[in-house]
């Protein structure tokens, strides 16, 4: 299995259409991390940016994140990778977590709405 997560430094970037990079976890089939790399992030916001093909092509099927916007969230679904939203904190630890079944989805996604040419996101 191949987790997915958006980072910043070595955290959970609350925003996934901002982070830096991503972080992906390979695993065996024991729920072992055998393996990570860095993705650097594409430019532009995330539902319009090509990630979800390009973690799809890396063979992701799971993003543990922070917040991430409907939009995002229905790109990565489409592309067959599971989302877990409501995450933070260390992204080696959030993975471990998730692999010891201690992670959930906090179904509370980030509501974005275009006003006038500016985007309004949540606040956290």
């Amino acid at each position: 299995m191949k987790i997915a997560l958006p980072t910043k430094g070595n955290k959970v970037d609350d925003h996934f259409g901002h982070c830096e990079a991503y972080t992906i976890f390979t695993t065996d089939d024991n729920y072992k991390i055998i393996s990570s790399e860095m993705l650097p992030a594409p430019q532009g916001c995330g539902c319009k940016s090509d990630i979800a093909a390009i973690l799809k092509e890396k063979e992701v099927t799971l993003m543990l994140a922070g917040n991430m916007g409907n939009c995002a969230l229905n790109v990565l679904l489409s592309h067959g990778i599971e989302v877990y939203r409501g995450n933070t904190g260390d992204v080696c630890e959030l993975t471990e977590a998730f692999l010891q079944g201690k992670v959930g989805d906090s179904g509370v996604g980030c509501h974005q709405h275009e006003l006038h040419g500016e985007e309004h996101q949540c606040n956290h």
